[in-house]
């Protein structure tokens, strides 16, 4: 029994601290799609007016990049509390089938891990890169929760152990370390404990001690976060090859986009249920660099362009099933993934069309867009994914990506100079007289190829990748490379666009991808060369 007892406090002395608005999880940090962590401990407007907010680290991976694809935004875990105290992690999927998971406190290795394919995956192309497309997933949670009301929960102080009372030990070890029968009894797996975000099975019953990755090969690993071993065999998911993008587990479901009809895959959504391992598949033609979005409402969102099933259309499916709920199909066809907010009590989706204008939907009737934004004069408005948050006066933005004067000739005026390569623009949600419309609120400097933005409490973190975008797709990978610059980061007031720090010159490569990755009071962004870079607060020792 002691020999038992040992194993099992070995196996479970790490607990995990869930905070569902503190850790990225996914691509575009949550299961909303909205770019937007809620609340951190030291990242607010008036921090970030004032010396502090600086260069931490930076670490060079091995990994090759493909095509245009290196590393990529890691999801995190903000809170492992094990004997050592706090520790944060960040996992990061190469272009390769590598994994990389780095304590972003210290900027060290944790672990790292080749995932086995049957077959490497070739060359590739500009359409079809092949390799590991989508990052690294920690379950998330479907619930959309209400915006914040001030201040912010984060680490303020140093990384230390704690000490219980005399011969007790650390106060983590007496969490899960059995005194009697009866505690060893409530360490076992319990169905009343265990996490809704997780499936069951040999967890302990609380908090996902998970992270997902899919391999080139189409296979889906399940890996302990701590260690990066298999919790089971890698599942069969899609087709090898395919052109994969905005992996998310929730509700003991993974999804995944196809697109471009790599590796013989049909576009379309997939879903795999982690419980019976069935998979259920929808083919359209989904656009958006995101994935899926959740509704809160057992519905999942996404949106088409030109082709196949449902062209140009914003489409309402069953959770379960995939199944069609309610669409809307339009002239023009859409972008990006949708965006789920929550707005004066009701849930509603945004998404841009390729005419340049957002759109706002009543998720109880997607008939017609509730309100729309006037349209752009270069009709070739393309963001992957949006932004949107609620500042604490109760006005919603929302914020993209756009290119070239797109932003000055839609009427965006910015603080900082002409725009003519490319901006971040935010529109306000105004309601009056019961009317709902997105108005123009503020554009940022000028960037080049400007990726999504990431929103931390009140701050918008925007990023000039640096990449250089022909209007020709037949341009090579590698040409695309040399002709890149060097990305860098700026961070601006979410209400006004008023800048309040920039990365400098820190950053010597460009940037390929989606939203930068952010977590208790700290910001992460890959690069092509595949160097990771941190900033933020220092963290004492």
């Amino acid at each position: 029994m002691k020999r038992f007892v040992a194993t099992l406090v070995t196996c479970c002395i790490f607990t995990l601290s869930v905070h569902a608005q503190r850790d990225w999880m996914t691509d575009n940090a949550d299961a909303q799609r909205s770019s937007w962590m809620r609340s951190d401990g030291k990242i607010n407007k008036d921090s970030m007016s004032k010396p502090g907010f600086q260069f931490l680290w930076k670490m060079k991976v091995k990994n090759a990049p493909r095509q245009l694809n290196s590393i990529s935004s890691p999801s995190t875990l903000d809170r492992l509390i094990g004997y050592r105290g706090f520790r944060m992690l960040g996992f990061f999927a190469g272009s390769n089938n590598n994994l990389i998971t780095i304590d972003t406190d210290l900027g060290r290795l944790e672990w790292e891990k080749q995932l086995k394919v049957a077959t490497p995956p070739g060359a590739g192309t500009w359409a079809c890169p092949g390799g590991t497309m989508t990052g690294v997933a920690r379950p998330a949670l479907t619930t959309i929760y209400p915006a914040p009301t001030g201040g912010g929960s984060g680490r303020m102080n140093p990384a230390k152990g704690a000490v219980g009372d005399p011969g007790q030990g650390a106060v983590t070890l007496a969490n899960v370390r059995p005194t009697n029968n009866a505690g060893l009894r409530q360490m076992m797996p319990q169905a009343q404990r265990v996490n809704p975000a997780n499936p069951p099975g040999g967890q302990l019953g609380a908090g996902p001690f998970l992270v997902y990755a899919l391999a080139s090969d189409g296979k889906l690993h399940s890996l302990h976060l701590s260690n990066g071993a298999d919790y089971e065999s890698p599942l069969p998911f899609i087709p090898a090859n395919a052109n994969a993008s905005g992996l998310i587990v929730a509700d003991q479901t993974a999804y995944v986009i196809t697109t471009n009809g790599c590796g013989g895959a049909a576009n379309g959504v997939w879903a795999m249920d982690l419980i019976s391992k069935e998979i259920k598949t929808l083919k359209a033609n989904v656009v958006g660099t995101a994935g899926v979005s959740f509704g809160g409402n057992d519905l999942i969102y996404i949106a088409t362009g030109n082709g196949g099933d449902k062209p140009n259309s914003l489409i309402a499916l069953d959770q379960k099933t995939l199944a069609v709920k309610a669409s809307f199909s339009g002239a023009q066809e859409f972008t990006s993934s949708p965006v789920v907010i929550s707005h004066k009590g009701k849930v509603m989706i945004v998404a841009a069309t390729k005419d340049g204008r957002v759109h706002l939907f009543d998720s109880e009737n997607l008939n017609a867009p509730v309100a729309s934004s006037a349209a752009m004069k270069d009709a070739n408005f393309t963001p992957g994914a949006l932004a949107s948050w609620q500042d604490l006066s109760g006005t919603r933005w929302i914020l993209a990506p756009t290119n070239g004067a797109q932003a000055a000739d839609a009427g965006f005026s910015a603080g900082s100079g002409a725009i003519t390569k490319g901006a971040v623009v935010a529109w306000k949600v105004v309601e009056q007289n019961g009317k709902v419309s997105l108005q123009p609120g503020w554009a940022s400097r000028d960037l080049i190829s400007p990726l999504v933005p990431t929103i931390i409490n009140g701050v918008a973190f925007v990023t000039s990748s640096g990449e250089f975008r022909p209007a020709d797709n037949k341009m090579p990978a590698a040409l695309r490379a040399a002709r890149s610059g060097k990305a860098v980061i700026y961070a601006l007031d979410a209400t006004t666009g008023k800048e309040l720090w920039n990365s400098g010159t820190t950053i010597t490569s460009f940037a390929h991808g989606g939203a930068i990755s952010g977590s208790m009071g700290q910001i992460y962004l890959a690069t092509y060369d595949g160097t990771i870079y941190t900033f933020g607060f220092p963290m004492e020792h």
